[in-house]
């Protein structure tokens, strides 16, 4: 896979290539060795029979090489206790897909509502000072369009970050769109 756009929430770029350039070049390095994945055959009613890009083949690969450059998975367990209530929800969680040195990580080829929610867990460990800067890797538009319905693309996740003004995420974070 390539990378084709790059975008810098509040630095986040910057941040990598100042305080963990050799995790930028691991990650973007790991980009390029993940194949655009094994072609799958659409049953979809509107892509029948279409040789689609497989996103559960590219996770596979992308969880592969982080493991071997040593990223691991970071997840916060808690219980949730609402006030005035004597009703408690054990074992819940937040879960990032790789993180190393404070960098969080998050490969999203989901529906869109994930890609945003993503931003607000990356959020969640910056405010626990668990993580200085996120890296968002989605594909790009094209990509999407190779892909089953219902995957999303990073263009739409920029824009709303830029339409957000600042505000949301609080957080540095590094979107990077992918294509073949």
């Amino acid at each position: 896979m390539n990378i084709i756009y790059e975008y810098s929430h509040l630095g986040g770029i910057e941040i990598m290539k100042v305080r963990y350039p050799d995790l930028w070049e691991e990650v973007r390095t790991a980009i390029q060795r993940v194949e655009p994945g094994k072609p799958k055959v659409s049953n979809e009613k509107t892509m029948k029979g279409r040789l689609l890009v497989s996103p559960t083949d590219m996770n596979r690969q992308f969880k592969a090489i982080f493991t071997d450059l040593g990223y691991a998975e970071l997840r916060d367990t808690f219980s949730i206790k609402l006030d005035n209530s004597d009703y408690q929800i054990n074992g819940c969680y937040k879960q990032v897909d790789f993180t190393k040195d404070k960098v969080l990580i998050e490969v999203q080829f989901g529906k869109y509502p994930f890609m945003f929610y993503d931003l607000a867990k990356f959020q969640y460990f910056f405010n626990e000072n668990k993580a200085d800067v996120g890296i968002e890797i989605v594909p790009c538009h094209l990509l999407h369009k190779m892909m089953s319905t219902g995957v999303s693309y990073g263009e739409q996740l920029i824009n709303d970050i830029e339409r957000l003004k600042r505000h949301f995420p609080a957080v540095p974070v590094a979107v990077l769109l992918i294509n073949q």
